[in-house]
């Protein structure tokens, strides 16, 4: 009898035992997820060859805009910068007349700076478009979601929230 109840205590606490183990082991699957995420990230920054697209645009004094139907992006370059991003909002000069009221560019940067805080990159840069100067200010979390603010000289304030990507994956206008 009490070798029964021996082998059944040795056999509860093995199967309690590889129980525990799986769980562990889930939690590891996805420290190391996220390990390999912050470092793809990390390199895509590094490199300072990267798209940002954008989910939403948050203009100055208007509700948030879904932007899930319209194509946007800037990508990031230290040789060229390439932008079209939908603008909602205030422009205080002459711009967009006929319809098109897009903030473009394509340029090489005057400047292009990226400084790795505690919790995120920040990215800034300066860019011409055609009748404008934009001043760009991109804040990446280690997980890739981003928040892209535009001062620009002729409109209003802008930031976007959405995600940067390789640049393989966004195609120019």
């Amino acid at each position: 009898m009490k070798a029964k109840i021996s082998s059944i205590m040795i056999l509860l606490s093995l199967i309690l035992t590889s129980a525990f183990s799986q769980e562990k082991s889930k939690k590891e699957l996805k420290e190391e997820e996220l390990l390999s995420k912050q470092a793809e990230i990390e390199t895509l920054v590094n490199s300072k060859d990267f798209v940002f697209v954008a989910k939403y645009a948050l203009p100055m004094g208007v509700s948030q805009v879904n932007l899930s139907s319209n194509p946007n992006y800037v990508k990031f370059n230290s040789e060229l910068m390439d932008g079209y991003m939908p603008f909602f909002g205030t422009a205080t000069a002459a711009i967009g007349l006929g319809g098109d009221n897009t903030i473009k560019f394509r340029d090489k940067p005057e400047s292009l700076n990226i400084e790795k805080k505690k919790k995120n990159f920040q990215i800034e840069a300066r860019v011409k478009g055609e009748n404008d100067v934009y001043r760009l200010s991109l804040s990446v979390s280690f997980t890739g979601n981003s928040s892209l603010t535009i001062i620009s000289n002729n409109r209003g304030t802008i930031s976007y929230q959405g995600e940067i990507f390789p640049p393989e994956t966004i195609r120019s206008k």
